[in-house]
């Protein structure tokens, strides 16, 4: 098989969209050290990945759940335990962040926040 076709793999996977999602998911597998089900000869990982796939060797399941568990233990970006607040045992710092704290809270005690409507006009600086 010296040439991988979509016709090919097509009795594997359900389209060709899954295809390329199967066959990116192996790519990596293969990059992280597994073992390829074909010979690899001095092919680039991606066409011993639809190779394996158009042999018919590879478990397409096995790899179809990788690649699905590979999105559901990605870590969130924000987690709700997390605070972005420093806190330092240096006192030069905390009197730093002290001070910045500060100079954002105005006399009330309220956020003070820059909306668009406290942006000075490009027509006003040009006066």
């Amino acid at each position: 098989m010296a040439r991988v076709t979509n016709s090919d793999t097509l009795p594997y996977v359900d389209s060709r969209y899954e295809l390329g999602m199967l066959a990116s998911q192996r790519v990596r597998d293969l990059n992280g050290g597994a073992e390829a089900v074909v010979e690899k000869n001095n092919d680039k990982l991606t066409v011993v990945a639809l190779r394996e796939i158009a042999s018919g060797k590879l478990d397409v399941a096995g790899v179809r759940h990788e690649f699905v568990q590979s999105y559901k233990d990605a870590p969130s970006a924000i987690d709700e335990d997390t605070s972005l607040e420093i806190t330092s045992e240096d006192p030069m710092l905390r009197e730093i962040d002290a001070e910045l704290e500060n100079s954002l809270m105005d006399e009330t005690g309220e956020d003070e926040t820059v909306t668009e409507d406290d942006t000075p006009d490009a027509s006003e600086d040009e006066e």
